[in-house]
C-alpha cells in the first residue's frame, strides 16, 4: 500500500454545471482540489517525468472535462473526473473537491468525492 501522493490545488476551471438551468447558460468558475495516491518510488529513483504522473497533464484533463461536459450536479462532475483519473493504472486512489465560489453570496458550496481501486 502506497502513501505517496500528488496534489493539485486551486485549479480554476470554467464549465456549465448546475441544477438551476441558468447556471448552464454561461460557463461559471469552479475551484478544484485533487489528491492522487500512487507509488512514486520509481520516480524518486529515476528523476524522470515518465515515471510519475505529470501534473500539467492532470491539469489539462481536469479543465477539459469541466469545460466540455455539462451536468446538473457537482457529484456527477466529480464522478466523471475520478473515472478519467482512474484510467491511469498507477493511481490507487483519488479525491476531488469541487467548489462553486460565485454561486451563493458569501458562501461557497463544495462537494468532495473519493475513489479507491479495488
Amino acid at each position: 500500500m502506497t502513501h505517496d501522493r500528488i496534489s493539485l490545488r486551486n485549479v480554476r476551471a470554467y464549465g456549465k454545471h448546475g441544477a438551476d438551468p441558468r447556471e448552464r447558460d454561461h460557463a461559471q468558475a469552479l475551484d478544484l482540489d485533487l489528491e492522487l495516491e500512487l507509488d512514486l518510488s520509481r520516480a524518486r529513483a529515476s528523476d524522470e517525468l515518465s515515471d510519475t504522473l505529470d501534473y500539467a497533464a492532470l491539469h489539462a484533463l481536469v479543465t477539459r472535462v469541466v469545460g466540455q461536459r455539462s451536468y446538473l450536479l457537482l457529484e456527477r462532475l466529480g464522478d466523471e473526473l475520478l473515472t478519467e483519473i482512474m484510467h491511469d493504472a498507477r493511481v490507487s486512489a483519488a479525491s476531488v473537491t469541487i467548489a462553486k465560489p460565485e454561486l451563493l453570496a458569501g458562501a461557497t458550496p463544495s462537494v468532495t468525492l473519493h475513489r479507491r481501486r479495488s
